[in-house]
């Protein structure tokens, strides 16, 4: 694994203005799906974000992609701003970044083939000829476990499984250096996620691809991470090795997460550790740290001031007023 970074996620931001309840307001408000977010993944990397649904997860990553035009921030690729780039200039440099999507029926097109939706990258990117652009289809079918044979399927002819490979199969068609996996298995049996996270897995190694793996399910994100980001209402409040994450969790909200994680024995009594009220909305969040609302150690400091990703050790960043006297100066 290079030491090098591919993805720097700095200080980014994403506010959607959405309509007052109140009649008469003239007052704009916005749901702040994305807060002063930063992140790194190097090369060959795989980093797991996780959190709870509609903490922002999602907003990110399509951000990234260039799909959703960032309020502020940056997202440095290959040490360049990835922001900057706009029209043809943005789909050219979009080649080295493809996405696997959470729902693949929904995001494959009923109307097109197997053949058609694979080798639909080349098409728009005017990549090869014909005769190459269908022996390359062939090839990333292959590649992802499919017969060939079904070049000229349609997607309700599949199982989800086989689907999320068609839409795996269409992510590497460009020869990406970075692929976000959004919820790629969440809608998938178990036994089937086990079989794409292992050929995620094997591609990885075999073409050294860098993945940014989001997800809701800690149990997930824990066998095929090498950090872990943890994401809240918008905000990272917990990051660090995946070992360590797993071993020592810091933020409250983090130890929730993996309490929450079920064990497969009936026999061992697991201590659950719970976090009390509903989740705040992104339109009002609470002032100070946004976990103060639910968190069991809140102190009045909390709902102060909001508290700053610093290192607590092992290069383990926390948000959190709990370990403020355990940062490294």
């Amino acid at each position: 694994m290079s030491t090098e970074n591919l993805l720097e996620i700095k200080n980014l931001k994403k506010h959607f203005p959405i309509k007052s309840n109140k009649f008469f307001s003239t007052k704009k408000e916005y749901v702040q799906a994305v807060s002063d977010v930063s992140f790194s993944i190097k090369k060959g990397e795989t980093y797991g974000l996780v959190g709870e649904s509609g903490c922002g997860k999602s907003t990110l990553a399509r951000i990234i992609m260039g799909l959703i035009r960032a309020d502020g921030g940056e997202v440095n690729f290959e040490g360049k701003d990835f922001l900057n780039y706009k029209g043809r200039e943005l789909q050219q440099k979009r080649q080295n970044m493809q996405m696997v999507f959470q729902k693949p029926f929904e995001s494959l097109n009923p109307k097109m083939t197997v053949g058609e939706i694979i080798r639909s990258p080349f098409d728009i990117h005017r990549i090869h000829d014909k005769i190459t652009r269908q022996k390359r289809v062939r090839e990333l079918l292959e590649l992802v476990g499919l017969s060939q044979n079904y070049i000229n399927r349609y997607p309700h002819e599949f199982s989800g499984g086989q689907r999320q490979r068609i839409g795996i199969a269409r992510a590497l068609a460009l020869n990406p250096k970075l692929v976000i996996c959004d919820e790629a298995v969440s809608a998938l049996d178990v036994s089937i996620q086990s079989q794409i996270l292992n050929l995620l897995d094997d591609l990885q190694k075999e073409f050294r691809l860098t993945y940014l793996f989001i997800s809701h399910d800690l149990s997930v994100v824990k066998h095929v991470s090498d950090k872990i980001g943890v994401m809240y209402l918008g905000q990272l409040v917990e990051t660090g090795e995946a070992e360590t994450i797993y071993s020592n969790p810091t933020h409250p909200y983090t130890q929730a997460l993996l309490s929450a994680i079920p064990i497969p024995d009936p026999y061992y009594n697991k201590k659950q550790f719970e976090l009390s009220g509903e989740l705040p909305s992104p339109v009002n969040p609470p002032s100070g740290c946004r976990l103060s609302t639910r968190c069991p150690y809140v102190m009045s400091v909390c709902k102060e001031k909001e508290p700053k990703l610093s290192e607590v050790k092992n290069k383990q960043l926390v948000a959190c007023y709990l370990y403020s006297d355990k940062i490294a100066r």
